[in-house]
């Protein structure tokens, strides 16, 4: 059954974790509203590439230009039945929007699932959703996931960690196992 879900994207998010998870979630059927505050359906946010190039921590570079499907201002949390949080820098500023706290609350209220990857615990941990959760995300961000009473989930770039309604990875390399634990979440069922 298609599920209507909310994506909360906002400037210099993650060009993947972006893309990707729009891109698979419309594939399989379900209905996805990419929003950012201030913008409106049509408008574009800019996205960054994060790589793992050997540096002591990711590189940077300009992403693709992503257009929004749906306006924020325009937007009903309880009319969704799940939430997907891309990471990158988006998170760092988005957190900082009454809005849109008010929205991931919603989420973790309703017990609806969530899909938060890398820099987007900084989101989580900003609307004070971790309080005893356990939660992956780029291992930059474990003071934050700490500091908000969370558990951090040191597992493998490539993992992702499912706790209750929450899904949670390090980075873009975990997307098939984040992407196949929301799914499970969502009561998808992919035939091979």
């Amino acid at each position: 059954m298609a599920k209507k879900i909310l994506m909360i994207c906002g400037d210099y998010c993650e060009d993947y974790e972006t893309m990707v998870p729009f891109q698979t979630l419309l594939a399989v059927g379900h209905q996805v509203h990419a929003v950012c505050p201030g913008k409106k359906a049509g408008d574009i946010i800019a996205t960054a590439i994060h790589d793992f190039e050997g540096e002591q921590t990711y590189s940077e570079k300009r992403g693709h230009n992503f257009a929004l499907n749906a306006s924020f201002d325009e937007i009903d949390p309880s009319s969704y039945d799940a939430l997907v949080i891309p990471g990158g820098r988006g998170p760092e500023y988005l957190r900082l929007n009454a809005d849109v706290i008010a929205a991931v609350r919603h989420f973790f209220a309703a017990n609806k699932p969530v899909a938060a990857v890398c820099h987007g615990a900084q989101l989580l941990a900003g609307a004070r959703v971790l309080e005893g959760r356990t939660c992956s995300a780029y291992p930059a961000c474990q003071a934050e996931v700490e500091l908000a009473g969370g558990i951090y989930a040191n597992i493998p770039v490539t993992e992702a960690i499912t706790e209750g309604n929450l899904v949670s990875a390090p980075a873009w390399p975990a997307h098939p196992a984040w992407l196949a634990q929301f799914l499970a979440l969502l009561g998808t069922q992919i035939s091979h």
